[in-house]
């Protein structure tokens, strides 16, 4: 533009351009998307130069061709695929769903509704590879960030050049503005669990997506001239819009409905791991978080849980923190045993920067929830991280049944602990380290719980719950709950009395 306003000749105007898009590429690094985007500008640089028309698909194809015969390696690069898939899809699906979203609103707004359309469409069968979901949400979040990209990448590339400290930090304000509102339209989306739609992954889910992709095109196009093609699109369409509404019903709506609304503790099916809730009124705890974020939030959403008041991490082992992503940002309180390497404290630093207030347990700690007061048992002050020094706790409350959760002690760390505390009888255990065989029987007799619940995987390789703890429990009456088999668990007390419900009810 700087060119052409002074004047400058053709050829000057495109070698300027071509230094520009250089100097762009090497700012934000060359990723494989950022390579076919400056391959296309360049060769459409060259079509200026030769005077000749840069017919969109014919760009993209050369420039595709170009950079595969340069760096054959890119045929493996995912991030190509969907910018390549992206941009075809934007040339070539883009005006004939827009021409078919005009019978059903203005033509702009139908415009608009054709660019994120088309690009999810042919995105989507790619994306399951890497993440077995479908963003119901998608093309309306797109929508929306949309008008903030051009003037968030324009800021922050002038920010980036500019000579001055007093330009820069003024550029990089302005970039702020554009660049915090598509994080608040990620942020909001990603917060919506609904929105995420479970999608058989591997190349079979990718095929699927692919065949409703192409039904929801001709539907939206409806070629003339291929009208059995329409109707059996349709169907597809129709089914599958069923499928989904009634799947979608299933986990937001009715899931909830089959959890008792008086539970007081309840464990999560998450696999080979703990996550164990309690409840005080409209308060809410977590116990660990199993080892994936999106089985814990599945969970925490059938219970219908959406904001913590304490999170408890027992210890950094994976398969009790490694679902921590999905309550970042969700918790009131931390706490949490010790730290042990750079990325134990990086978590905590992430919980931190979410607003949560972070404490180390230690024998004595106490605190609230709700109308219930719970306290540390251990670890010890001088114990060493790992699954020894496991934050172990004792519940109690008005009309709720006192709890002990274990987190992964061993025998000895059990012993160490009745040396150390005077151990109560107990109405719930939450067993140590998923029923393995390192277990002190003369624990489990002094607390002498009603009911024992065990955060196991099914068919795990390590044989928990082992015979020898579950003969223990038998041995004392102890109701067991195991989520390997019984699914989610959940206990609740009225009037005295202990009530255990199982997701899957034993046959």
């Amino acid at each position: 533009m700087l060119l052409a306003g002074v004047g400058a000749p053709r050829w000057v105007r495109v070698v300027g351009a071509s230094g520009v898009l250089a100097g762009f590429v090497v700012l934000v690094t060359p990723e494989p998307s950022v390579v076919r985007a400056a391959t296309m500008a360049a060769i459409a640089l060259l079509a200026v130069v030769l005077g000749r028309p840069a017919a969109g698909v014919a760009v993209l194809s050369a420039a595709v061709t170009a950079l595969m015969i340069a760096d054959p390696w890119l045929s493996t690069s995912l991030g190509f695929a969907l910018s390549a898939a992206a941009t075809a899809a934007l040339l070539v699906l883009a005006r004939p769903i827009a021409h078919g979203l005009e019978r059903w609103m203005p033509r702009a707004l139908a415009l608009a509704l054709a660019v994120p359309t088309a690009a999810q469409l042919a995105c989507g069968p790619l994306i399951v590879l890497i993440d077995p979901h479908v963003p119901l949400l998608g093309i309306a979040a797109n929508l929306v960030a949309d008008p903030a990209a051009a003037p968030a990448t324009i800021a922050g590339v002038l920010a980036c050049i500019a000579p001055f400290p007093w330009l820069r930090d003024g550029l990089s304000a302005l970039a702020w503005i554009p660049a915090a509102w598509i994080a608040a339209v990620a942020h909001t989306t990603n917060g919506i669990a609904a929105q995420n739609l479970p999608w058989p992954d591997g190349a079979f889910g990718a095929a699927l997506l692919t065949v409703v992709s192409a039904a929801i095109v001709v539907v939206l196009v409806r070629p003339t001239r291929l009208p059995r093609a329409t109707a059996v699109s349709t169907a597809v369409v129709a089914v599958t819009v069923g499928l989904i509404a009634g799947h979608t019903t299933v986990r937001t709506v009715a899931g909830p409905l089959t959890v008792p609304t008086t539970w007081d503790v309840a464990m999560c099916d998450v696999g080979q791991g703990d996550a164990t809730l309690w409840r005080s009124g409209r308060a809410v705890a977590l116990v660990d978080t199993g080892p994936e974020p999106e089985r814990l939030a599945r969970c925490l959403q059938t219970f219908g849980v959406d904001h913590l008041d304490l999170v408890v991490l027992t210890h950094f082992d994976l398969d009790h923190i490694g679902g921590s992503a999905a309550v970042v940002g969700r918790a009131a309180v931390v706490v949490h045993g010790p730290v042990d390497v750079p990325e134990d404290q990086r978590l905590l630093d992430r919980f931190a920067a979410a607003g949560a207030q972070l404490q180390q347990a230690t024998t004595g700690l106490t605190g609230t929830v709700g109308e219930t007061r719970w306290q540390a048992l251990g670890p010890a002050p001088r114990d060493e991280p790992g699954n020894g020094a496991s934050v172990a706790l004792d519940v109690v409350g008005p009309d709720f049944p006192r709890t002990v959760l274990l987190g992964d002690l061993g025998a000895d760390a059990q012993a160490a602990l009745l040396r150390r505390v005077e151990v109560p009888r107990v109405d719930v255990v939450k067993v140590s380290h998923h029923g393995s065989a390192d277990q002190d029987p003369e624990l489990y007799r002094r607390l002498h719980p009603v009911i024992g619940l065990i955060g196991v995987g099914a068919q795990n390789r390590y044989g928990h719950p082992t015979a020898t703890l579950l003969s223990t429990m038998t041995a004392l009456g102890i109701v067991v709950g195991r989520t390997d088999t019984d699914g989610d668990l959940a206990v609740s007390m009225s009037e005295g009395q202990l009530t255990l419900w199982r997701a899957r009810p034993p046959n």
